[in-house]
């Protein structure tokens, strides 16, 4: 039920813990671009420069660390956002693919394994930067590694650097990045599982917490409407037992009082009320006890969540007109998804009231009207 005791012990249990799993998504989301980050400038950057009298076409080799730097800056905005990989991803992913195949085409056939074709060693971080946190992140990662290695395979293939020495080359170097970047990416995954798991197990416990808190709340407030349905009882039959004459007006006064406090007390939910019916019910419980009649329907079901504020608004004064009232009130509560209204009708001549709608600032609305020696007022508050 909105505005229930339990949910801010629910949130101030769980809210710690949540920004820790928080942290774990966004910070090994930044790590991971730090790595590519670091590895493109320090490593890419140092051999497109140094390497570049003994490229073939170094301007090409110069536009391929363009592109994959302007890869790594989409990726980066995308990830300190949302902590998650850019949307239009297929296309990235191919632009980062080509990037590989532009660096090996910079290359002469005998460098293709040598340290200046830097692509198909760093591309491989552009895809972890580009898959993170996506649903098929591990099968999607997978499949870019092998691409990316298919990649450098073709063109070994093609050049004819298919010697021992190559192949054992291209199996170190690719084994070694791959194992780095997929083993980042399901360490990084573990971590962020383990925590969101931390945060549901808190939000399960403090919900058991708020859950006995409730039990308990509503056994004590039985218990009250019992003491207080045996209190009226007592006090009736005390008086016919003392030998008052049932067609006496004041004692007929009494039983019709009793009797409407009776009703009232059975036909009260059994559920935990919200803040704003445990208050109306304490006054309507302190005016019975002056005598006044008090007709009040059942409420307290499919209360919305009021902002701060507004709950004492809307009570202020239609509890000064229950308080005052001299022998006779009744209380409705009317709520909606969004709209929450309370109205008492009391023959109360001592309210001020206002000739014009009173706004409050927290957005309670506040009407009067007297009548025939009873005064009406309505609170009435609509979410926007």
């Amino acid at each position: 039920m909105p505005g229930h005791p339990g949910e801010p012990v629910v949130a101030a249990m769980t809210d710690d813990i949540e920004q820790v799993a928080r942290r774990y998504i966004r910070y090994t989301a930044i790590g991971a671009l730090v790595i590519t980050v670091v590895w493109h400038l320090g490593y890419d950057l140092t051999m497109t420069v140094t390497g570049w009298p003994v490229f073939r076409w170094p301007e090409l080799a110069a536009v391929a660390w363009l592109v994959h730097t302007a890869i790594a800056v989409i990726a980066a905005l995308a990830l300190t956002r949302d902590s998650r990989g850019p949307a239009r991803v297929r296309e990235l992913v191919v632009a980062a693919l080509a990037v590989n195949v532009a660096v090996i085409l910079a290359c002469h056939p005998e460098d293709l394994l040598g340290p200046i074709d830097w692509g198909w060693g760093s591309v491989g971080w552009l895809g972890v930067v580009l898959l993170w946190n996506r649903p098929r992140w591990r099968a999607e990662a997978i499949a870019f590694l092998c691409a990316n290695a298919g990649i450098m395979l073709a063109a070994m293939a093609v050049t004819g650097t298919l010697d021992r020495v190559s192949v054992a080359k291209y199996l170190v170097v690719m084994a070694g990045s791959a194992t780095l970047q997929l083993g980042y990416m399901a360490g990084c995954h573990t971590l962020r599982s383990r925590a969101e798991d931390a945060v549901l197990l808190a939000r399960s416990l403090a919900a058991d917490d708020a859950w006995r808190t409730s039990a308990r709340t509503i056994h004590a407030d039985r218990l009250r409407r019992y003491a207080a349905i045996r209190e009226v009882a007592e006090s009736l039959l005390e008086q016919l037992a003392d030998g008052a004459d049932p067609g006496d007006p004041g004692v007929r006064e009494d039983c019709t009082a009793g009797a409407m406090r009776l009703r009232r007390l059975i036909t009260e939910r059994e559920d935990l009320p919200d803040e704003l019916v445990s208050t109306l019910r304490r006054r309507i419980d302190a005016a019975e006890r002056r005598k006044v009649l008090v007709t009040a329907p059942p409420f307290g079901a499919n209360l919305p969540a009021l902002p701060q504020g507004v709950r004492e608004d809307l009570l202020r004064a239609p509890i000064q007109a229950l308080d005052g009232a001299r022998s006779r009130a009744r209380v409705t509560v009317s709520a909606m998804s969004a709209m929450v209204s309370v109205a008492v009708v009391a023959d109360s001549d001592d309210l001020p009231i206002s000739t014009s709608p009173v706004h409050e600032s927290s957005g309670v609305v506040v009407t009067y009207q007297r009548q025939e020696g009873e005064v009406w007022v309505n609170s009435i508050w609509q979410g926007g």
